[in-house]
């Protein structure tokens, strides 16, 4: 059974779903832009059955505040004060493309709050070409304003991110969509690279992995997830 909940962050409500028994370690999932909590509704199941998973709408998009003001840190502190507000200490953490940078900035930021990290398909913090995206037609879920604040971005990141990505102190793996995603290999790898420790996996599905192939995107995560901290080994294949 899925809850829809809301809690208030630093003035901004943030709506999410909630499913799992509230006695197992918390989970929390971070959607893509233009996306939301409902984007993970076909791997949500499998994830509850051992963890308590919370699936944020970030500000701007679904049942959130749509406050007008829009950056990637601004999102991390959210998530931040969303875990203080709901007492969760220490969380395992899964962010797809933009919320995969959400998630890495708050685990370089804050490395104690977050014990597992995986990262979808999500960007490289280094400049990449412009395209300033057009907006589709008629009623959107979330706010155009985000969508051009956050691209811009991730266009053209802090050069500060990259060095934090050391500071990552989770035990993390990245997960890229192969060729048919918009993310090239070779930053996928380096993203793998430059955090501590890190794992790599491909599931050759294109950007959207856990929309695409979600058994296989589960049984990649759930497999690095359920495998105990202590165990090291090479990086996946």
């Amino acid at each position: 059974m899925v809850d829809h909940c809301a809690v208030e962050v630093g003035g901004v409500r943030l709506a999410y779903r909630v499913a799992g028994s509230p006695d197992a370690p918390p989970l929390v999932l971070l959607h893509a832009v233009g996306e939301g909590a409902a984007d993970w509704e076909r791997v949500m199941p499998a994830f509850a059955r051992h963890w308590r998973v919370y699936a944020l709408d970030l500000r701007g998009h679904g049942r959130s505040d749509w406050p007008g003001e829009y950056s990637l840190e601004l999102m991390r502190d959210d998530v931040l004060g969303f875990l203080d507000a709901l007492a969760l200490d220490r969380v395992d953490l899964i962010g797809h493309s933009m919320g995969g940078v959400v998630a890495y900035l708050l685990a370089s930021e804050q490395p104690e709050r977050v014990a597992r990290l995986i990262l979808e398909d999500a960007p490289l913090p280094l400049p990449r070409e412009r395209i300033v995206p057009t907006r589709p037609d008629g009623e959107l879920a979330f706010d155009w304003d985000m969508v051009l604040a956050v691209r811009r971005q991730i266009d053209d990141p802090d050069p500060a991110w990259l060095d934090r990505l050391g500071g990552i102190t989770a035990r993390s793996l990245v997960i890229g969509g192969g060729p048919r995603s918009h993310i090239p290999a070779d930053r996928t790898a380096e993203l793998a690279r430059r955090i501590p420790g890190c794992r790599s996996e491909t599931i050759p599905a294109g950007h959207l992995i856990h929309a695409a192939e979600p058994d296989a995107f589960t049984e990649t995560a759930l497999a690095f997830l359920r495998t105990p901290s202590s165990v090291a080994g090479p990086p996946f294949s």
